[in-house]
């Protein structure tokens, strides 16, 4: 009967290489989650401003 030893119970596999493939798509996720950071930055600071806005201007003055 064979000895069970670490070495040959748990096998050590290697990570496969990076491939051109993944490597464009892990840049593009990352461009594309960094655009959706800076839209969302950009959404509130614009809906604070409208909402500071709408808060100073007084009542029965529409602003159109």
């Amino acid at each position: 009967m064979v000895k069970l030893t670490k070495k040959n119970v748990f096998k050590a596999y290697d990570a496969k290489p990076e491939t051109p493939m993944d490597k464009t798509t892990r840049i593009v996720r990352t461009m594309v989650d960094e655009e959706a950071e800076e839209r969302q930055a950009k959404i509130t600071r614009l809906r604070k401003a409208r909402l500071e806005r709408e808060a100073n201007t007084p009542p029965g003055t529409t602003a159109q």
